[in-house]
């Protein structure tokens, strides 16, 4: 397939755009990449998509890029996600991560361009009352981080209902893994601040891993958590994008596994793969956090004919392989 088009990928230098960007030039899209680097790394963009550095943040910026490229849709992954720092700096998440999308949004309407996939979060649930979580369930998030993409879905309904756009958010519960097809420099990578990042860090880097709450209502009493491979991730957008045509619009889908495992859990199995203990010590609750998330993926998989591929397992391979290679060529 060929498309005389681009795709615009949001945040393609960072860790899940940049997997975006290689799937969809994998596909026979033309992508291009628009990035501020401010933690993503331009080494990162996969060859033959277009780069452009810009600032959601200033308008003006959004605007030439429309004028510079004929865009048909919107991949939109740029945003603050550590939800401590939400927490301490609840300004620069909504000037960055709500205010950034009405930039992008108010140039998308001049271009013309109607089409976007927004990259939300399971975060917009706060502590739901019911596990596996649905889409039914109330949003009522914890932190300025959630609160910030739920303000841009309703940005998006909003539009939607004015005739403006035409979108699909999906709600991410936790991402991690890699394209272990793809050669990532070492140095300078875009980390994800995730669990399993952090529990690698502890593996290969000497930086203990401090598990945040133990007294939760668990079987052992840290967090609960569904992690999704970044590969099935980018799998939901780009069924997503096709989804369009099909006219599947204005659709919020979780995307998950189904499966919850505990902090204690994920530092176990990842001890045991690696073939020695994760280093970690044992902490108080961080403000934000819950105590259980798991989602139910059952929406998208009846709409957009999406499932996950990989498990907890492939995940944490895929990581402690690429650290391996990674310290292997120091």
């Amino acid at each position: 397939m060929k498309n005389k088009k681009y795709v615009l990928v949001t945040g393609g230098a960072g860790y899940i755009g940049a997997h975006m960007a290689g799937l969809l030039l994998e596909t026979g899209y033309k992508v291009v990449v628009f990035d501020d680097l401010s933690t993503g790394v331009r080494a990162w963009t996969p060859a033959g998509a277009e780069f452009v550095r810009g600032d959601l943040g200033r308008l003006e910026d959004c605007r030439k890029l429309f004028k510079r490229f004929p865009i048909s849709a919107v991949t939109h992954f740029a945003a603050k996600i550590v939800v401590p720092e939400s927490v301490a700096d609840p300004i620069l998440y909504y000037r960055n991560n709500t205010g950034g999308t009405l930039n992008l949004l108010a140039a998308m309407r001049e271009a013309g361009v109607r089409r976007l996939v927004f990259s939300s979060t399971a975060a917009v649930y706060g502590s739901p009352r019911r596990v596996p979580v649905t889409e039914a369930e109330p949003a009522a998030p914890l932190s300025p981080y959630g609160a910030s993409k739920l303000m841009v879905e309703q940005v998006l309904r909003d539009s939607a209902k004015a005739g403006l756009l035409e979108f699909i958010a999906l709600r991410y519960f936790n991402v991690a893994g890699w394209d272990s097809r793809r050669r990532w420099p070492a140095e300078g990578r875009p980390v994800p601040t995730h669990l399993i990042s952090n529990a690698m860090g502890a593996l290969f880097a000497g930086k203990k891993l401090v598990v945040c709450g133990t007294d939760y209502a668990t079987p052992d009493g840290t967090g609960v958590r569904d992690f999704i491979h970044v590969m099935d991730l980018c799998a939901a957008h780009l069924l997503a994008l096709k989804a369009f045509d099909r006219k599947v619009r204005n659709e919020v889908f979780n995307l998950g596994t189904g499966k919850g495992f505990s902090v204690l859990e994920v530092i176990n199995a990842a001890g045991r793969i690696a073939g020695r203990p994760v280093p970690h010590a044992l902490g108080p609750r961080r403000s934000g956090d819950v105590e259980t998330v798991v989602a139910s993926a059952a929406k998208a998989r009846r709409m957009l004919g999406w499932k996950t591929s990989r498990g907890l397992r492939d995940i944490l391979s895929d990581e402690i392989g690429r650290r391996e290679r990674d310290y292997a060529g120091k």
